[in-house]
């Protein structure tokens, strides 16, 4: 009886093993998830690197020989079109433009005077004509001497915000020497390197009448307020890295951005007849993305494919997978090369609807 007893226990044992190794493997089978992929029109997001510029930026630089007598701005201050800035010592200007106006007057009063005989046919016109070459010249030096004293003056050509200062007040400035730089931040020009086949695909689709909008992400990870245009694309291509140079344009009237910062640019390029597949799909091996295949027989086969282009949640793929291929969705960690699965097929647009995808 107690033998009985202990067979019945070592029975029930063995049954609660099995259901509970029959339940563990269902359980791990329903894990497998399958989805094919899929081909559609769809917008790939772009992300290049950028050079912030500001679309007037200059060098103001002394235009005369002088010790610097004034500076009537200060660094980082915005200034107006035509408000002044510096001025170098006018004084032997001054000097030179009252020395020149005399002999103006001077060389009037002389051609009046001959002007006046000849008009009595006491002198030759010629000597008409050279009194008025006299007069002509004189003028010029003064128009000269107006420049000279003007130079003097360094007044901003346009509006904008000042650089740091390169000199300081009673400095010996030379012609040319650098005081400054000048900013017009309104409008930023936003330059950014562009593969061929990329600019092939925006050459394709972009016209005139239809710029090319990007978005800017600033160097603190927030999108700029703003989105840009792209207006103009470099003549040539770089040999050395097949890349060619876009500018974008945007607006700045917050005044946020500075010439010289960094960021990204987020371009959407349109791309005809795209194969889709999930991110959570693939797997790397030696630097190399593959997924797995599922064949006729229920069997998996890894397959390493190449990725175009990167998309949140989703990959554009360039080669390795043909339309309506089965994949492995969910349980890639779980099986290997050659393994026959139980698995549940989803179809790619329900998958789809629950990832980040934009369709065109």
């Amino acid at each position: 009886m107690k033998k009985l007893i202990i067979s019945l226990h070592v029975s029930a044992l063995f049954l609660l093993v099995a259901c509970g190794s029959h339940n563990e493997e269902k359980t791990e089978q329903v894990k497998f998830t399958a989805t094919s992929v899929l081909r559609m029109d769809t917008v790939a997001t772009r992300n290049y690197v950028c050079q912030i510029r500001a679309h007037q930026h200059i060098e103001l630089r002394a235009l005369e020989k002088g010790y610097l007598q004034n500076i009537y701005v200060d660094e980082g201050q915005f200034v107006k079109k035509g408000q002044l800035m510096f001025q170098v010592m006018p004084l032997i200007y001054q000097a030179e433009l009252q020395k020149a106006q005399a002999e103006v007057n001077f060389v009037e009063i002389e051609y009046q005077n001959t002007k006046q005989l000849s008009d009595k046919n006491v002198v030759s016109p010629n000597e008409l004509a050279l009194a008025k070459a006299k007069l002509d010249k004189a003028k010029a030096e003064l128009t000269l001497a107006q420049t000279h004293l003007a130079f003097t003056e360094v007044k901003a050509p346009f509006d904008g915000i000042m650089d740091h200062f390169q000199v300081r007040l009673g400095s010996l400035v030379n012609e040319g020497d650098l005081l400054t730089t000048l900013s017009d931040n309104s409008l930023l020009w936003v330059y950014f390197n562009v593969p061929e086949a990329e600019y092939l695909n925006y050459k394709t689709h972009a016209t005139e009448e239809n710029l090319l909008k990007v978005n800017l992400l600033m160097a603190n990870n927030q999108q700029f307020d703003y989105p840009g245009e792209v207006k103009a694309i470099e003549a040539d291509f770089n040999n050395e890295t097949g890349n060619i140079q876009f500018r974008a344009t945007f607006p700045n009237p917050k005044g946020l951005l500075r010439h010289g910062e960094t960021g990204n640019i987020i371009m959407n390029i349109l791309q005809k007849n795209a194969i889709l597949i999930p991110q959570k799909s693939t797997f790397e091996v030696l630097e190399k993305k593959y997924v797995f295949v599922i064949d006729a027989n229920n069997t998996v086969h890894s397959r390493e494919i190449t990725i175009e282009s990167e998309m949140p949640d989703l990959y554009i793929i360039k080669s390795g997978l043909k339309e309506n291929e089965k994949i492995l969705l969910e349980g890639i960690r779980k099986v290997k090369d050659g393994d026959k699965i139980i698995f549940h097929y989803e179809k790619p647009q329900d998958v789809f609807s629950k990832l980040s995808v934009y369709v065109e």
